[in-house]
């Protein structure tokens, strides 16, 4: 029996929202988990304790769970390699689409892509055999592993990232926008800036979402380069230890259910929690500079 068009049309999205609500539902039980595991540390420390405590000392008796060095650490280096990767990233998708030759463009985008897709453990292993001797020679500090080497490392992720799908938006504006500024007598750096930049500005504002959100749960890089120590930094030059970092560090030594593992987990909720407003406000300033980009044109 032959099947119809309408219903061919309706199996298909049938099946697609069952593929969506099977991922929905995957989320939602590790989500379950993460909180079932995690919420019974607060039995032992209040969250206020948790999360302003100073000292991460998880073995002492009695135990120390205070995690702002860990929050603090994850913000520094998250922060540090945001204001390398972000004028770097963008910049370089405006020369691609705007700026280099065809031939140029052919050539780099893939190089661009190739970065992409390292293996973070990779460039763990970049920073820590050959970017840390040369800090420690460079500024004469007693060790190469720190927030600085942690920041530039997760600025070198991040960086293909945020090119390679901003350049895409970028690439997209349509041709009639450009030829419409030029035709104005706008030169093709006020084209660039004026016109094609705030088209485009959508999908720039979600280039620069996934790369961060890259570098703010990354875990390998900063377990490699960071430095490890748990304690507030006074310098870029202090070894540093971000939340993914103790979790993948001590998570093996954790006894079962005892207090140090549900503490792991609570520091897994926060950093989820943490990513989940750096997600939402990314999403709405995503959002408004759309509407004000379509406004401008």
């Amino acid at each position: 029996m032959a099947v119809s068009r309408n219903q061919a049309e309706k199996l298909i999205r049938l099946l697609f929202l069952g593929i969506a609500m099977v991922s929905i539902g995957i989320l939602g039980l590790i989500m379950f988990f993460l909180f079932q595991e995690g919420l019974p540390i607060f039995k032992t420390v209040s969250v206020q304790d948790f999360v302003l405590g100073k000292y991460w000392y998880p073995t002492d008796d009695p135990a120390d769970f205070g995690i702002l060095p860990l929050i603090v650490a994850s913000l520094y280096v998250t922060l540090f390699s945001a204001m390398i990767s972000i004028p770097l990233g963008v910049m370089t998708a405006i020369y691609l689409s705007e700026i280099a030759s065809r031939r140029v463009a052919e050539v780099v985008k893939p190089i661009v892509e190739l970065l992409a897709a390292l293996p973070s453990v990779v460039i763990g292993f970049f920073g820590m055999v050959l970017v840390g001797p040369f800090l420690q020679k460079v500024f004469g500090i007693p060790i190469g592993l720190n927030l600085f080497n942690a920041g530039l490392m997760l600025a070198f992720m991040s960086i293909p990232t945020i090119c390679s799908i901003a350049e895409d938006a970028l690439y997209s504006v349509p041709t009639s926008l450009r030829e419409a500024s030029l035709a104005l007598g706008a030169t093709e750096l006020e084209t660039i800036m004026k016109v094609v930049v705030p088209a485009g500005i959508s999908g720039i504002s979600t280039a620069i979402i996934l790369g961060m959100s890259r570098a703010i749960g990354e875990t390998m890089v900063v377990l490699m380069v960071a430095g490890g120590a748990a304690m507030l930094p006074e310098s870029v030059f202090d070894p540093v230890r971000p939340m993914p970092a103790s979790i993948a560090a001590e998570m093996a030594e954790a006894p079962f259910r005892g207090e140090h593992y549900h503490a792991l987990f609570a520091i897994g909720i926060t950093l989820f929690l943490f990513t989940l407003v750096f997600n939402l406000v990314a999403d709405y300033i995503s959002n408004r500079y759309q509407q004000k980009g379509e406004a401008s044109l």
